[in-house]
C-alpha cells in the first residue's frame, strides 16, 4: 500500500533508518498525506504493506494504535488543503483500492502559505485542486448529517473566496491577491467539512477510488461534483440544501457574469448545472473519457466505491453498485 509508492516507501525507510525527528513536505496533497502515513507507521512499528493496511479503516484495523509523535511541516503548492486534516489516503499497489487512514493520524503542526510561490504551480494542478476545495464546500453545504451553523458559515465564506479567486487566477496567474484569496478559501473549506461531524457525499467517495486509476484528486471533483448533485436531487435527498447553495452562488457577481456569458437560464438551472458551467469556464475536463477512464473500468470502480465511507454517507446513500453506475453513466 502506498500514496505514490515510489515516494513513500523510500522516504519511510530513510526516516526510520536515520531516526528522523521531523518530516517536511513541499508540494501538493499527495506528499502531505504521505507524510501523515509515514508518521503513523513510524509510531506503530510498521515495516510491510500488509502491516500498513492494519492501520487503515476496515475490518483489519488494529484495535490499539499509537499516536504519531514525529511533527510535520508542510509548504503546500495546491489547494486541496489536506494539510488541515487529520486523515490521509493511501493506495494498495496490487488491488488499486484506496484506503483511508483516520484517528490517530495527525496532520502537520505547521503549514506555510506563500502566494508568490504557488504562481508557478501548473494551471491544471492549481485550478483542479481549487475545485476540490469547492467540492469540500458544496458537499458540506449539501450534507444532511453532522452539519452545524458554523460549518455552513465557513463553507459559504470559503465559496465566496474560492470561485471568484479561481476565475481570476485563470485570467491572470501573476495576481498575488487572487492566489492568496484561494489559499485562504481552501483553509476555510477544509475547516467547514472537518468541523463537527459533517458527513460528506459521493463526489468525495467515488473520487477517492478514481485516484488509483490515475485521476488526480482535483480532477475527480471536476467530473463528479455536478453529477452527484444531480443524482441526489433526482432521489429527493437534499433538495432544500442544494437550493440554498444554488441561491448563494447565483447572487455572486462573478458567477452571474459567467452564467450570462453561457446564456444560462438561471431560473431553470439546478445546482449541478451551475457548477458544470463554472467548471467549464475554468477549462476543466467534464467526463471520464477525457481522463482516460473507459467503460471497462466502471464496474470495478463502482465496487470499490461502495467501501468508501463517503459513499455510504451520501445524502442518497449508495448501497448498491447500480447506484454508483447511475452516477458514472452521467459522466462516462
Amino acid at each position: 500500500m502506498s500514496q505514490e509508492s515510489e515516494i513513500i516507501r523510500p522516504a519511510f525507510k530513510e526516516a526510520r533508518n536515520v531516526e528522523a525527528d521531523l518530516l517536511l513536505t513541499l508540494g501538493a496533497g499527495s506528499l502531505t498525506d504521505g507524510a501523515k502515513i509515514i508518521a503513523l507507521a513510524l509510531a506503530n512499528q510498521v515495516h510491510t504493506a500488509d502491516e500498513l493496511e492494519t492501520l487503515a479503516q476496515g475490518s483489519n484495523k488494529r484495535s490499539q494504535m499509537s499516536e504519531p509523535t514525529i511533527p510535520i511541516i508542510s509548504i503546500p503548492i495546491s489547494l486541496s488543503a489536506g494539510e488541515y486534516s487529520n486523515f490521509a489516503g493511501g493506495t494498495d499497489d496490487h488491488s488499486r483500492r484506496k484506503f483511508s487512514f483516520q484517528a490517530p493520524t495527525r496532520g502537520p503542526q505547521l503549514v506555510i502559505l506563500d502566494p508568490k510561490l504557488v504562481q508557478s504551480t501548473p494551471n491544471p494542478i492549481w485550478l483542479s485542486t481549487g475545485i476540490r476545495a469547492v467540492d469540500h464546500c458544496v458537499e458540506t453545504l449539501c450534507a444532511i448529517v453532522g452539519v452545524t451553523p458554523q460549518s455552513d458559515e465557513l463553507a459559504e465564506h470559503a465559496l465566496a473566496l474560492l470561485i471568484p479567486g479561481l476565475l481570476q487566477c485563470k485570467k491572470e496567474r501573476t495576481n498575488t491577491d487572487a492566489h492568496l484569496q484561494c489559499q485562504l478559501g481552501s483553509v476555510e473549506a477544509m475547516a467547514a467539512c472537518t468541523s463537527g461531524s459533517v458527513q460528506l457525499g459521493a463526489s468525495h467517495g467515488i473520487g477517492h477510488q478514481l485516484g488509483p486509476l490515475g485521476v488526480g484528486h482535483g480532477e475527480t471533483s471536476w467530473i463528479l461534483l455536478p453529477a452527484v448533485c444531480k443524482f441526489n436531487a433526482a432521489h429527493n435527498a437534499n433538495r432544500d440544501r442544494q437550493l440554498r447553495v444554488r441561491k448563494f452562488l447565483i447572487r455572486d457577481k462573478v458567477v452571474s457574469e459567467v452564467l450570462q456569458s453561457y446564456s444560462v437560464n438561471v431560473e431553470n438551472s439546478d445546482l449541478g448545472h451551475i457548477l458544470d458551467v463554472i467548471i467549464r469556464e475554468l477549462s476543466m475536463p467534464r467526463s471520464l473519457s477525457e481522463v482516460n477512464v473507459g467503460r471497462d473500468k466502471l464496474d470495478g470502480l463502482a465496487a470499490h466505491s461502495l467501501h468508501d465511507r463517503w459513499c455510504q454517507s451520501n445524502p442518497a446513500p449508495l448501497k448498491d453498485k447500480s447506484q454508483v453506475l447511475e452516477i458514472l453513466e452521467m459522466v462516462v
